[in-house]
């Protein structure tokens, strides 16, 4: 039966290109996103599924970054254990060489003192971001290296634990060497002391005593301005029975030889252990103390090495073959964990690798298979378009029964 008011051949056509159309709009969709699974409505699930797995991507590359800044710390750490390896080194020969009683110890000894000094640089430069890993202001460092996720969705972080290793010559410790006259400001540690010189004959008094327990490499410093002299006890010293006299005359001595103008230090042998400070200049003149115990830090027994005499070259060789131990075992143990750093760094990036390759199996369109649909949706939608057109034509037809 034919009807002019009822076209179900067009309603047909009409239907059949609607839903082309509407495959052919998801078509250009993907091709134009490059994703099968744009957003939430595409498929919810696995868009879950892949937003979970981008943020924990966007996780790891926190955590390569951690990685990065903890190997760098440990690798600075590592190239100062490895420096104050080959220092010592340089001491043990020159101990060594001390041994033999035809040499000039004097002149060995202030070759290991530089040497000394240079391990104590070293170490007080070894320093990353603030975060020095060998000069005993550090006990354990953990390094942030996985973000793990359990099956029910729990979140937790592991961590590369770092320990710390003391190649320090010495600390500043709580001591009360210093006793600093009225001008000045003594520090509630007591191991420092601060006071200022006035200019035109400003004057005061610094007394240096340690009760007897003084010890041998204990040392002491004054800073003057910019400038800074230095004492340390020898086995002599701490035997005698004027310690702080020795120290306080090592001091005057040594300030002396700074050559600061316009100032004068005068030692008063009635009054054990003191020192007049008077500064004649015209600008006023910081001053401040310090006391460091000999011992203290995993190196601190380099400052009782003393090679000027027979008896001290055969104690510093015994010495010496347990600090290089130290620093051998520090700069191992720094290497150990650097590596294990390494290999974490290693993984985490070939995880993101693998996630990021499982996200795109899971949301990317297949780019072959699209381009064939659409062309194929294409002819589709043509031949659909023509369906229409013969559909709607149909009703023409009845016209010829009424000619």
């Amino acid at each position: 039966m034919s009807s002019i008011l009822t076209n179900n051949g067009a309603m047909t056509a009409l239907q059949t290109l609607k839903s082309i159309n509407m495959n052919l709009g998801k078509t250009q969709a993907l091709i134009s996103t490059g994703k099968n699974v744009a957003s939430a409505k595409d498929n919810s699930s696995v868009w879950a599924i892949s937003k979970v797995m981008e943020a924990d991507v966007k996780g790891f590359k926190g955590i390569k970054d951690s990685l990065s800044l903890g190997s760098s710390t440990v690798a600075v750490a590592r190239q100062a254990a490895e420096t104050v390896t080959d220092l010592l080194t340089d001491m043990k020969g020159k101990i060594v060489a001390a041994q033999e009683s035809n040499v000039d110890r004097v002149k060995i000894q202030t070759d290991i003192s530089a040497l000394r000094d240079q391990i104590t640089s070293v170490v007080g430069a070894a320093q990353f971001n603030g975060l020095n890993l060998v000069n005993g202001t550090e006990s354990t460092v953990n390094i942030l290296s996985s973000l793990d996720r359990a099956s029910d969705g729990t979140v937790t972080t592991s961590s590369i634990a770092v320990n710390a290793q003391d190649l320090s010559t010495g600390n500043y410790v709580a001591s009360d060497v210093f006793t600093a006259g009225t001008a000045s400001t003594v520090s509630a540690a007591g191991d420092t002391f601060v006071m200022s010189l006035d200019a035109g004959g400003g004057a005061d008094d610094i007394q240096i005593a340690n009760g007897g327990t003084w010890a041998a490499g204990d040392k002491v410093s004054i800073r003057l301005g910019d400038k800074t002299a230095s004492y340390t006890l020898s086995a002599a010293d701490v035997a005698s029975t004027t310690p702080d006299d020795l120290v306080a005359v090592g001091l005057k001595n040594a300030i002396e030889s700074l050559g600061i103008a316009d100032l004068t230090v005068d030692y008063d042998s009635g009054s054990p252990g003191v020192l007049s400070f008077t500064n004649n200049g015209t600008n006023d003149l910081a001053v401040s103390g310090q006391f460091k115990n000999a011992g203290a830090g995993g190196l601190g027994e380099i400052s009782t090495i003393d090679v000027s005499t027979g008896a001290g070259a055969t104690a510093a060789l015994a010495s010496i073959e347990g600090l290089l131990q130290t620093s051998i075992d520090a700069a191992s143990a720094f290497g150990s964990v650097q590596g294990r750093i390494e290999t974490q760094a290693s993984f985490i990036g070939k995880l993101s690798d693998s996630l990021t390759s499982g996200i795109g199996s899971m949301v990317d369109a297949d780019m072959e298979e699209a381009s064939a649909r659409l062309q194929a949706l294409q002819v589709q939608q043509q031949l659909g378009v023509q369906a229409l057109s013969i559909a709607n034509q149909a009703p023409q037809s009845v016209l010829s029964l009424f000619r």
